[in-house]
């Protein structure tokens, strides 16, 4: 499974809609939603995607036209083949709130400057 995550949907613009998927067991933030406005945030759970795998979630995802993934899970890369992914994959390489909190700005802006097939990883 996916660690928590988010995910942009439509042709890159400002204000993408992001679905926050949380699924697995790390948890991604809850807060960062709000400084993702304006984008719309959704879950994984109302998307029905809870129980995917991380490979079925990246291509469910993808079907569905969502371009960024922003997720807590620093394994991805190495678990999936992702050089045939169109998706953006953005790594927070921590869960902790705090320490994202204090680096949001990073997310904000990798989040307004991601493109096609991107893998970004955020230390904080």
């Amino acid at each position: 499974m996916l660690a928590p995550s988010r995910l942009a949907r439509g042709p890159f613009f400002p204000q993408r809609p992001l679905c926050d998927l949380f699924s697995g067991s790390l948890r991604t933030p809850v807060p960062l939603r709000r400084h993702l406005h304006p984008h719309s945030v959704d879950t994984a759970a109302e998307q029905g995607w809870s129980e995917l795998s991380n490979g079925d979630l990246i291509a469910a995802a993808e079907k569905q036209g969502y371009e960024l993934l922003i997720t807590t899970d620093q394994n991805l890369r190495y678990q999936q083949n992702l050089s045939e992914r169109r998706i953006a994959i953005l790594v927070l390489m921590t869960t902790s709130w705090p320490r994202i909190k204090s680096g949001v700005e990073s997310v904000v802006i990798a989040v307004g400057t991601s493109s096609q097939s991107n893998y970004i990883e955020i230390q904080f």
